[in-house]
């Protein structure tokens, strides 16, 4: 596709613009042909690759555990059933020295966030132009197959681990135990309370923006470089394609293990009695 009657700037954004479906202005409910119709259908618009793809990925990650965990043996293992319990003691490992108290719900939490994000950024190491060339045969206008690439994927998630810190926050310290840390932190006096007030709501609401800003900011700069390693001719894009790939698998699990940490840290925070 690098090669076809695309400018350079017309391929940056073909590959950059989600198969997006929704409400049009003019022609009702219809899946965009272009950047322009797409925004204006507005806030309503559904990313369908970005749906698909997080929900591929989803189903993948319960089929393999379910699959390993029906054979599981306790003599002498396979190599699947090594990896997922290399993955499993490695996040239950990060989960008990990183969370103080006692909830059933944030080691597999933790577990579905790792692999679940890992397996969406997985995706990066498809050759970037695959996908279009692919779904263009079938007559899909765009493509992009890294939900994680998508702001809306990644603060999506965020948002539900936000939901799960609101919900844990006043369960344990009690709506009024909790509205009482929101007025008294950091300065403990009623004269400070709607300066404490401001401090704590922006505090809180900045823990789900930057869990979903930072994974999606990191995911995205990777995407555009894969992007921009296409365009160069085929000698320079393999030499420069195949380094930076396996520089981005340690990217991809990182940023994985980050969301992951940093959730379990804000769930330990919404425990924790101030």
């Amino acid at each position: 596709m690098a090669g076809s009657n695309l400018t350079t700037t017309e391929y940056i954004q073909h590959h950059l613009q989600n198969l997006t479906f929704g409400l049009h202005p003019d022609n009702g409910w219809s899946i965009a042909k272009t950047a322009v119709e797409a925004k204006e259908m507005g806030f309503w618009a559904i990313h369908l690759d970005t749906m698909g793809w997080s929900i591929a990925m989803g189903v993948l990650f319960i089929w393999l555990f379910r699959k390993v965990g029906k054979v599981a043996t306790t003599g002498v293992p396979g190599k699947l059933q090594c990896a997922i319990e290399m993955v499993f003691e490695f996040v239950e490992n990060t989960v008990r020295g990183t969370f103080s108290h006692k909830n059933s719900l944030v080691g597999p939490m933790a577990l579905t966030l790792f692999v679940w994000i890992f397996l969406m950024n997985l995706l990066k190491l498809v050759p970037v132009d695959i996908g279009p060339m692919l779904f263009a045969k079938l007559g899909v206008d765009y493509m992009k197959i890294v939900p994680t690439t998508d702001p809306n994927g990644t603060l999506g998630m965020a948002l539900g681990v936000f939901i799960l810190i609101l919900y844990y926050s006043i369960k344990v310290k009690g709506p009024g135990g909790f509205a009482k840390e929101l007025s008294f932190t950091p300065f403990n006096h009623w004269s400070l309370i709607p300066f404490n007030l401001v401090m704590e709501i922006i505090g809180l609401l900045v823990k789900p923006v930057s869990l979903g800003l930072r994974l999606f900011g990191n995911m995205f700069a990777g995407e555009v470089i894969f992007i921009l390693i296409a365009l160069l001719p085929f000698w320079v894009s393999w030499t420069l394609n195949v380094p930076w790939a396996i520089f981005h698998i340690l990217i991809i699990t990182l940023q994985a293990y980050i969301f992951m940490v940093l959730a379990v840290v804000y769930l330990n925070s919404a425990h924790e009695q101030h």
